[in-house]
């Protein structure tokens, strides 16, 4: 371990640490997370650097800074008794070792000053309660009380302690526990499951913003599934998302059935994850089938309908943004859109039109390209001349957007006539008339009535506006 640790990225940071822990006489050592990732040999273990010392987080954070070569600020949170400084790429926390107690409405600990141990045993996650010695006499041991090393080995999420009264005293901690599993591909041992499954009704004592920030995570994970599957197994999901748990299972009326759309939706969201890391794209790929649900029925003619689901859907995104908590801003908008228009690029694939093309170009603007990516992403099908067919479609119509876009010019476009010109040319103040003629003139450049071009548009807006009774 010692040769090993001694040749880690960011060694640099530890030697300056430990001449500070020496001069002030303070055991330190490196612990939590960089402590997984540097023993699993992920990368992103560099840029979080959590220190533990038996003393004065803050005072140890100063001298660090006081020694290092550049001038560097400590930012401290006295609230807290931590500190905070950056070197090169990394962020490294001092935190003086302590021991916690919580009171049953607040995952907020009362917090005393304790040995190593004691903070160990705080931690929420055997893996993540490892520990490597900083100190000149022992510097790179490994300690290890709760065996976290066998756990990573065999990829395990387990508790230090009882997992009933870690969850208990911090629910978030079951959401860390799927983010965990779903990151590292880990399995979460049966006791936590049987634990959290008893205290998933303390994650209402848990903010919006701080479930939001672990779903973010296990979406941005390789593959989201494993955390989805795992929420909606220990009764989680339908605390977050019930618009989720709404999609499941299979009906039947008249011989007929239609597809689980939940276990779809999942499928849906792995395939994003492959070709983007867009997370909001990913967020889109979620919720994209949400409105299925509402608008499920069932035709003696057609079989089970979900006629308008993208509208539905497209309505649901924002109670479900504003119900987490999460920006009601242009990223919502975004996912929005995706979810709207989820299904064109799919009704276009059967018949592809250059109108067809020039509306989903004008209407997907700047995102069309992400929104095919969904489009994609949404076939599940597990038959190989299937999947062919359905991803040959989709390659028709990107060549035909191709086509029309080099063409048209359609993408973002603003309408050759401006209001201002239409109400200078027939003398008119603000009126429904012009907005008439505004949209006339767009919907008949989008039919490909007329081309994109302002001779055209003009003449045209005189012969519409002369039906209209307007007069030069």
């Amino acid at each position: 371990m010692h040769s090993n640790f001694k040749e880690a990225v960011s060694a640099d940071i530890f030697n300056y640490i430990t001449k500070a822990s020496t001069a002030l006489q303070l055991e330190t050592f490196v612990i939590g997370g960089f402590v997984r990732d540097f023993l699993l040999k992920r990368k992103s273990g560099a840029k979080d650097i959590d220190i533990v010392c038996v003393g004065s987080g803050i005072e140890l954070a100063q001298k660090v800074a006081d020694l290092l070569p550049k001038k560097t600020k400590v930012q401290v949170f006295k609230t807290y008794g931590t500190a905070m400084l950056r070197f090169e790429n990394s962020e490294i926390e001092f935190v003086g070792a302590r021991k916690e107690s919580y009171s049953e409405n607040s995952r907020n600990p009362e917090v005393s000053t304790g040995t190593l141990q004691d903070d160990q045993n705080r931690r929420d996650f055997t893996i993540n309660a490892m520990a490597i010695s900083l100190n000149a006499s022992d510097f790179g041991t490994l300690l290890d009380p709760f065996n976290g090393i066998s756990d990573l080995e065999n990829g395990i999420i387990k508790t230090p302690l009882n997992p009933d009264i870690t969850y208990s005293d911090d629910p978030l901690r079951m959401m860390r526990a799927i983010r965990f599993a779903t990151q590292l591909n880990f399995t979460i041992e049966q006791k936590s499951l049987e634990a959290i499954t008893k205290n998933v009704a303390r994650l209402e004592i848990i903010t919006r913003e701080r479930i939001v920030e672990e779903l973010h995570k296990i979406l941005s994970s390789d593959k989201p599934s494993i955390g989805f599957r795992l929420l909606e197994e220990i009764y989680l999901l339908e605390q977050i998302l019930p618009e989720l748990i709404a999609l499941k299972g299979i009906e039947e009326e008249e011989g007929q059935t239609h597809k689980d759309n939940f276990y779809h939706t999942l499928q849906v969201v792995d395939n994003m994850a492959e070709t983007s890391d867009n997370l909001w794209l990913r967020w889109a790929a979620l919720l994209h089938d949400i409105g299925k649900a509402p608008t499920k029925k069932f035709d003696k003619k057609l079989g089970w309908t979900f006629h308008g689901h993208e509208f539905k859907g497209s309505k649901m995104v924002y109670k479900i943004f504003k119900r987490l908590k999460m920006p009601l801003n242009e990223k919502m908008k975004y996912v929005q859109k995706i979810v709207m228009l989820s299904s064109r690029p799919v009704v276009l694939a059967e018949a592809v039109t250059d109108s067809a093309i020039r509306r989903l170009i004008f209407d997907a603007g700047d995102d069309l390209d992400d929104l095919m990516l969904h489009c994609e992403a949404d076939i599940t099908t597990k038959n190989p001349k299937l999947l062919k067919k359905y991803l040959n479609n989709f390659k028709i119509v990107r060549d035909k957007i191709k086509e029309v876009e080099e063409r048209d010019h359609v993408r973002n476009f603003q309408p050759p006539i401006s209001g201002e010109l239409i109400m200078e040319t027939f003398n008119l103040k603000p009126s429904r008339e012009i907005g008439t003629l505004k949209e006339a003139i767009k919907e008949a450049i989008l039919e490909g009535i007329i081309k994109n071009d302002y001779n055209e548009a003009y003449q045209f807006m005189l012969n519409k506006a002369a039906q209209l009774g307007l007069k030069k």
